[in-house]
């Protein structure tokens, strides 16, 4: 009995310093944290600093005048700017062209179908373009939504019944068109190429189209225009212009736009740009691509375990974009 009491005694009579020393403790920790916070603020502020890569004097990097295509060197002003342009030219055009390469053979997410999730087939012929909704969507979804609604012809997103006429098609398509959908610039090109919905041929304005298509962020529209270049289709032939939509439809993840890019590539002799575009292509689902890099593998310019990596992708990506609606949606176009 007199212990707990001489505990309680010793518990509550020291209470009152206790609390004093724990505040004094937490104000010294703050003070701690705040002179240590306010030396890195002054560090991070004298470690901002950059030299002119023309005269060498030091200045404020956010102040100073940085070179807009490769970012690497910073100039107190733009008359150091033009001054040193000459000798940093191949440096810069050297880092461009790496920034440009990097973003070319990045791997890109594949489109999905906003209906069943599943990435989207790699050829375009598999799925449609509604232009109710201007969604893409696989032809497995069409056909499944068909079959389930006794063979109603509505849009399977959004329920809408398909047009009657060419007219009404064109309308809807315009529409879309005033709203900056990217798609529907495509499709409308496409029309004027092959005299769908009543249109007569036009190619060039279908290539203008696609331009237009394609600025809004639609690569299979740069993929289209780079055929027109490659073939001459409306356009004079400029397989360097063909070259360059393909990468960028490449780069906005067209995976047949990459296959012909490595064909282009491997024609020009830049076989080890060509490789890389086909195993990207494969790694894909591209079948054309995945048969190039089996040629190559045969002929020893691949390793045993790359290949092997390679194939492993491929028939994942392969797993991914099939379904047994699709698979029965190809059977009936095959009949």
């Amino acid at each position: 009995m007199s212990t707990t009491d001489d505990n309680d005694d010793q518990c509550g009579g020291g209470g009152d310093e206790e609390t004093s020393n724990k505040a004094e403790c937490t104000t010294c920790d703050q003070n701690n944290v705040d002179n240590i916070t306010e030396g890195l603020d002054s560090i991070a502020i004298l470690n901002d600093v950059s030299t002119c890569a023309n005269c060498g004097k030091e200045g404020n990097s956010s102040d100073m005048n940085t070179c807009n295509k490769c970012n690497m060197v910073k100039y107190c002003n733009a008359a150091c700017k033009k001054k040193h342009r000459t000798k940093h030219k191949k440096k810069c055009d050297r880092r461009v062209a790496e920034l440009y390469d990097e973003k070319l053979f990045k791997e890109v997410e594949p489109e999905e179908c906003p209906i069943c999730l599943l990435p989207l087939p790699v050829h375009e012929a598999l799925t449609i373009t509604e232009s109710c909704c201007g969604k893409r969507i696989c032809i497995g979804c069409i056909v499944a939504m068909k079959m389930s609604e006794g063979d109603k012809d509505m849009c399977p997103f959004c329920r809408t019944p398909q047009d009657t006429t060419k007219k009404e098609e064109i309308e809807r398509i315009q529409k879309l068109m005033d709203k900056g959908n990217a798609m529907a610039f495509t499709i409308l090109g496409g029309c004027y190429i092959s005299r769908e919905l009543g249109l007569p041929q036009d190619y060039q304005k279908a290539n203008d189209l696609y331009q237009k298509g394609g600025e809004l962020g639609c690569a299979e529209a740069y993929y289209n225009l780079g055929i027109s270049y490659y073939h001459g289709r409306g356009v004079e032939r400029d397989v360097k212009k063909a070259q360059h939509y393909y990468e960028l439809a490449t780069m906005g993840g067209h995976v047949v736009a990459r296959y012909k890019l490595g064909c282009i590539e491997g024609q020009a002799g830049n076989h080890y740009r060509a490789l890389n575009h086909m195993i990207i292509a494969a790694r894909a689902g591209d079948d054309n691509s995945l048969d190039i890099v089996k040629q190559v593998f045969t002929q020893g310019g691949i390793t045993k375990d790359g290949y092997a990596d390679i194939l492993r992708a491929y028939h994942k990506r392969q797993k991914e974009m099939r379904s047994e609606e699709r698979d029965k949606a190809v059977s009936l176009l095959r009949r």
